[in-house]
């Protein structure tokens, strides 16, 4: 269905969809395991994965205008890699497999910390966990089976919201008087990995900015893209950064690593951390960032789950998924593959104690992912000249492979020290993949 022109989405709208799509489980949960691991060099782990996933996103957005076409990930590698378009396909299924996966993992581990925020906030629904996470789930679905405007307008509400809160929890938490510059000290040695501990949690960090290239997937909806494609990734990283290294900050003054070290129990709500110890004078504080973390948490779900179906779409109108995956809904939304999807995510958020594996697993899956894409870019150049007008990456090729580099080296620790359940996962979730694109492409050739 074609979205008609006064329903597309301008550069608010889009800046918004990626800051709620990047503020969600990671700043919440995942920031405690990299002050776990780097301590107060936590502040240089959120930056340094900030450049990798910034030099990622200049080259979506290169390619998004090379290839004007909502898809993202599957579209690109499909589009510019192998020597013919089957071989493109196969490079274009495999990138958005990676993909799809890391998306399922990261809504659910989102719907998992809903749950958890929630209880911890607000006692009396402690016991509701799973039942809360599941809710959550079919709210964000309901919400991206209607029109992308509308779902864009109910997430520019639920940002402005998020900001809101995050701001006053960083104000009370380096301006009540209890902020201790002395937690900062010593910068690089207090992580329990060390000096080189900011390095390990890089990827911990980078699911944090995971979603600023999600504009990619939507192209197609949006309005004059060759504009409005870059300047929103720019905008929405520089906000996000912002605010990540603030709500760090806030929160590394009023614990030490020390005390994440001691309580593991408190590594996922680092927040809550700081509420219940150095800031207990303000006992409406945890409420406080109870709320904040249901905004940014179903932010991130709505964004993500809406990119998910349309990845899903893509490679079902490409005949690498079967075709009812592609069928869309009288909003132009891609039903069938969105709750496809959704029953994914609530089969798995029904599993809390696997909450590590699929942090790594949906880590791996996404390096896979964006290395296959620099890689489509750097193809992509060979074939099509450069249009002048036209948004370019700057740095050409060397960019390409310095984020394949970067993303090498910070996933060395996670390839090296992996749980063999992790990795038997990894084998499994992609050789269904394989057997899906084997059975799809058999029967391609034989139509």
């Amino acid at each position: 269905m074609k979205i008609k022109e006064n329903e597309k989405l301008g550069l608010g709208s889009c800046v918004t969809i990626l800051v709620g799509g990047c503020i969600g489980s990671a700043i919440f949960s995942l920031s405690g395991m990299t002050m776990y691991y780097a301590g107060p060099a936590a502040l240089i782990t959120w930056f340094v994965a900030a450049l990798i996933l910034g030099l990622y996103g200049i080259q979506v957005a290169e390619l998004s205008i090379r290839y004007p076409k909502s898809g993202g990930v599957f579209v690109f590698p499909a589009k510019a890699m192998g020597k013919n378009e089957r071989e493109g396909k196969v490079w274009g299924f495999i990138s958005a497999w990676g993909y799809v996966i890391s998306n399922i993992i990261a809504v659910a581990f989102s719907a998992i910390y809903v749950a958890v925020y929630l209880g911890v906030g607000f006692q009396a629904l402690a016991g509701f966990r799973i039942p809360l996470a599941i809710i959550s789930i079919v709210i964000c679905t309901a919400l991206n089976l209607i029109k992308v405007t509308s779902a864009g307008k109910y997430n520019n509400v639920l940002v402005a919201l998020l900001v809101i809160t995050m701001l006053t929890f960083v104000s009370i938490a380096m301006f009540a008087g209890k902020w201790n510059p002395q937690n900062m000290v010593p910068f690089f040695t207090q992580g329990a990995k060390g000096v080189a501990g900011f390095i390990q949690a890089i990827p911990n960090a980078m699911v944090g900015y995971g979603s600023v290239v999600a504009i990619a997937f939507m192209v197609g909806e949006v309005e004059n893209p060759n504009r409005t494609v870059p300047k929103s990734l720019a905008i929405s990283l520089i906000l996000v950064v912002l605010l990540y290294q603030l709500m760090i900050l806030g929160t590394m003054g009023n614990i030490t690593t020390e005390f994440l070290i001691k309580n593991p129990g408190m590594r996922y709500i680092p927040m809550f951390a700081a509420a219940f110890t150095s800031l207990n004078m303000f006992p409406w504080l945890s409420k406080l960032i109870s709320i904040s973390a249901l905004l940014a948490l179903l932010t991130t779900m709505l964004v993500v789950g809406f990119l998910n179906a349309r990845a899903v779409c893509s490679m079902a109108n490409a005949k690498m998924l079967p075709a009812f995956f592609g069928k869309v809904n009288k909003n132009g939304v891609p039903s069938t593959a969105c709750l496809t999807l959704s029953a994914c995510t609530i089969v798995l958020s029904c599993f809390p104690s696997i909450t590590e594996l699929l942090v790594n697993l949906g880590s791996i899956s996404a390096a896979i992912t964006i290395v296959i894409v620099c890689f489509s870019l750097i193809a992509s150049r060979k074939k099509l000249p450069h249009v002048e007008g036209n948004y370019a990456a700057p740095g050409g090729n060397i960019v390409s492979i310095l984020t394949i580099i970067l993303i090498l080296i910070c996933y060395i620790p996670a390839i090296f020290n992996g749980s063999v359940y992790m990795w038997l996962f990894t084998f499994i979730l992609y050789a269904i993949g394989g057997i899906i694109m084997f059975i799809m492409m058999k029967k391609n050739k034989a139509d």
